[in-house]
């Protein structure tokens, strides 16, 4: 059975990162003793470099720049499905009413 992915919070990210700090323990030696994944270290070292305060936004949320574009891509389906409503609405609008028969 494979093993269920573990997550871990910004907190215990930050405090994991603060003890591979200590110049006198290897981050092997830290993955080891916080049961991580090989590697987690230096990959949570990078993000944090990357990001700066906006790394590990945590289950659900987002940095600033992908909540913008989450919410520039709703605003967007929104001005679409307008635009389609008009388009409709100007077809309908814009037929010519048949003459009636008089007779």
């Amino acid at each position: 059975m494979p093993e269920r992915r573990r997550r871990f919070d910004s907190d215990f990210k930050l405090e994991a990162l603060r003890l591979a700090d200590d110049p006198d323990r290897s981050d092997a030696s830290i993955e080891r003793d916080l049961g991580l994944f090989g590697g987690a270290i230096k990959d949570w070292r990078k993000q944090l470099r990357n990001h700066g305060s906006d790394a590990f936004p945590g289950s659900g949320h987002q940095t600033p720049l992908e909540e913008e574009n989450r919410q520039l891509r709703r605003e967007l389906d929104v001005a679409r499905e307008e635009r389609d409503i008009l388009k409709k609405a100007i077809a309908i609008f814009s037929k010519k009413s048949k003459p009636s028969s008089s007779s």
